[in-house]
């Protein structure tokens, strides 16, 4: 009885660890701007990683889905932005300008560290924005102690105000090696679009 009670309670745990980590991206941190009181935006065009051009293409394409699913019409800059040009926040606001949208949503790299971890490890999946450094990946299954080497991701998605110039929101997302790159990215971009909507940044519906 003993021993089937631990298995249960095992199972569990690992489903809880399962079901926590590879459904949503965590956003560390947020900040809204205090001054802003605009009415939520109606166009968005979103910016994606600079680097392999599927990632981006991926990364904006999947914003674009959940922010018309919002209510909002939403713009992917490749189809603006020459993919060869490369991406910045500034080319990005003109490029908004020039397609009338109101407001721009795009991420950017912070910072990259080296983590060490100690003990059984149990799969989930991330998704990390370092530069041209893009994806996702899958951890093992859970077993004996080990060690585990990796990279840790710090990016910061902003949304700006394009009229007014001015920043709006800026999440900062920690996130780990990638491989599996669609179902990360739709992690990531669920992450920002429930942030955005704790913010009311985005239509009720």
């Amino acid at each position: 009885m003993k021993t089937s009670l631990l298995g249960m309670v095992r199972i569990v745990f690992l489903a809880l660890t399962l079901s926590g980590c590879s459904t949503a991206t965590p956003i560390v941190s947020e900040w809204r701007n205090p001054a802003y009181a605009s009415a939520p935006f109606k166009r968005i065009m979103v910016g994606g990683p600079s680097g392999e051009t599927s990632v981006r293409r991926t990364f904006e394409d999947e914003f674009v889905v959940q922010l018309r699913a919002a209510g909002i019409d939403a713009l992917a800059s490749y189809r603006f932005i020459p993919e060869d040009e490369g991406i910045d926040e500034n080319n990005l606001k003109q490029a908004a300008q020039k397609a009338r949208a109101d407001a721009v949503l795009f991420p950017r790299s912070v910072h990259m560290e080296q983590k060490t971890n100690y003990g059984p490890t149990f799969p989930y999946l991330s998704f990390g924005i370092f530069g041209s450094n893009v994806g996702a990946s899958w951890s093992g299954l859970s077993g004996a102690p080990s060690v585990q080497r990796y990279n840790e991701y710090t990016s910061e998605t902003t949304l700006y105000d394009v009229a007014k110039n001015e920043v709006v929101w800026t999440g900062t997302i920690k996130t780990t090696e990638p491989e599996n790159v669609r179902t990360a990215i739709k992690s990531y971009v669920e992450a920002v679009m429930k942030a955005l909507d704790a913010q009311n940044l985005l239509p009720r519906r």
